[in-house]
């Protein structure tokens, strides 16, 4: 089974705007009100792409209520942990010349709330997968996800991780399956600016020699690189097509790489799998579906 936990859930609210002028009223042209979050939305690509996951996560309030609706009308299993204070978040996503985002503030998480999600996740075994994914609130201690993939240590659960800074870089010695910072992120780890494949590579040799099994690149319009466990270097440039909105394509590209593993046990092919899913959430409204992934995967890969 796969888990996905995300500690800081959304609602997205995403509005498209003919222009965005700031300090006026700005009329929208479209609107829609979804599930988010990292993990989240490796949930439901994962769903889409025909893979099985179980959502975990904190929520709270009648936006709480909302999202963990939301996940259960599209179908993923969810196993969050109710709070009596406070609600999950409100992201804004104002999509017009260029993307801006308002990130909501989220609920207050407790010792006692902490520690009911440690033992959900007591129930990982032989052969799970689980993937921790995006930021945490300032409420959760700073080696959050350290802490629970301390508890896995020993079951041979492979461990997913998306995460920027000291919350990736903790967890490296851990041996995580797959990482997958994008070039920005990076460069922030090492101090430097990344701004090709190659730069790319090289930095991950250095994450991989830090503990990491498999690192995962994204580079926008660059395109990925992977670098696997078996020192393999995996290049692709981007899939051509129309950026509709980028929110939520580095968590399909999570999503697709390990349904590709899943589907095939084959690297190459799981990083392809990324990509497609990637860019087929980037060129759509919504989240990659099989059918868009698959088409943008036997079009990119002939």
């Amino acid at each position: 089974m796969i888990y996905t936990v995300t500690f800081n859930p959304a609602l997205d609210y995403i509005v498209r705007v003919e222009q965005f002028n700031v300090g006026e009223v700005n009329r929208a042209a479209y609107s829609e009100i979804m599930a988010g979050g990292k993990g989240v939305n490796v949930s439901l690509v994962l769903k889409n792409l025909g893979h099985e996951s179980t959502a975990l996560g904190f929520a709270a309030g009648f936006t709480g209520e909302k999202l963990v609706r939301d996940l259960k009308d599209k179908g993923c299993r969810t196993d969050f942990i109710f709070l009596e204070q406070g609600m999950t978040r409100i992201n804004v996503k104002i999509k017009g010349q260029e993307e801006t985002e308002i990130n909501g503030e989220g609920p207050e998480i407790t010792p006692v709330a902490i520690r009911a999600m440690m033992i959900k996740l007591e129930r990982l075994r032989e052969g799970d997968i689980l993937i921790l994914s995006g930021s945490i609130p300032k409420t959760l201690p700073e080696d959050i996800y350290e802490k629970v993939i301390v508890r896995q240590q020993g079951k041979n659960v492979r461990i997913v991780v998306d995460a920027t800074k000291n919350l990736l870089k903790e967890t490296l010695e851990y041996h995580p399956f797959l990482i997958k910072p994008n070039h920005h992120e990076l460069g922030e780890l090492f101090g430097v600016t990344i701004s090709n494949p190659e730069e790319a590579l090289s930095y991950a040799e250095k994450l991989q020699q830090m503990g990491a099994v498999n690192v995962l690149v994204s580079m926008a319009g660059e395109g990925a690189v992977l670098l696997d466990e078996h020192g393999n270097k995996h290049m692709s440039p981007a899939p051509e097509g129309r950026l509709v909105n980028s929110v939520g394509a580095g968590d399909s590209m999570v999503a697709g790489f390990m349904a590709g593993y899943l589907e095939t046990k084959n690297y190459e092919q799981a990083f392809r799998m990324g990509i497609a899913a990637g860019s087929a959430s980037a060129f759509s409204e919504f989240l990659a579906t099989r059918e868009e992934t698959m088409e943008i995967l036997e079009k990119t890969f002939k």
